[in-house]
């Protein structure tokens, strides 16, 4: 039983294609033969299985993303926030502690990097462990109040952060007044600065892991 012409034609112009332009998958080798021939996508694809069941074409095997190393997550530009905010903490700590109280200028970036250490980075740090990517309820905002969705979750984790570091510090002291350091300057500092580095920790690593899980096959 002869074959048909037609299907001769297009075989040959699958054939051709693959062996021309070495298409990365079937959709785009799909694309390549209507774009020349009008035949259906339903009958292109007939002939693609039928080559390749008969070995006369040969398609590259799909490719698997490999899963991101963790150490080289950290040094991505998505792990940028978590070493600003430890840089943060960590130079806080230390103008707070070499840094008099009676050292103008100086005392005023003792103030302003305290301010940020106190009022932002607990709650910015717990939130993102909570939340690592964008908040749950910012894509039905977004659409009530016709904004941008990236917008809305800056402001979210904004707000959520100023509230989150207003609860969290005073439980701190609350906790502190408890034990034998007491209420100090330097009993505060090194449990904000722990706490901070935990909850950091906590979300780069949660990251990590929902970046790892989408990118695997």
């Amino acid at each position: 039983m002869s074959e048909d012409p037609a299907e001769n034609e297009l075989d040959r112009l699958i054939i051709q294609i693959v062996e021309s332009t070495n298409p990365e998958n079937v959709q785009q080798l799909i694309n390549l033969a209507q774009t020349i021939s009008r035949r259906s996508k339903q009958e292109i694809l007939g002939r693609i299985l039928y080559l390749e069941q008969k070995e006369r074409i040969r398609l590259k095997p799909p490719q698997t993303l490999t899963p991101e190393e963790f150490t080289s997550y950290l040094g991505s530009t998505q792990a940028r926030w978590y070493w600003l905010t430890m840089a943060l903490t960590i130079v806080t700590a230390l103008v707070v502690f070499t840094v008099p109280e009676d050292a103008f200028p100086l005392i005023y970036l003792r103030y302003v990097l305290g301010s940020i250490f106190v009022l932002w980075l607990p709650g910015y740090a717990f939130i993102k462990a909570l939340f690592p990517q964008n908040l749950p309820f910012a894509h039905a905002l977004a659409r009530s109040l016709d904004t941008s969705e990236k917008n809305l979750d800056t402001i979210e984790r904004i707000a959520l952060s100023l509230g989150m570091s207003l609860a969290l510090v005073p439980m701190v002291g609350l906790l502190l007044n408890y034990t034998p350091w007491g209420i100090r300057l330097t009993p505060i500092v090194l449990s904000l600065l722990a706490l901070t580095t935990i909850f950091a920790t906590a979300a780069i690593i949660r990251e990590y892991q929902i970046r790892t899980l989408k990118s695997a096959p």
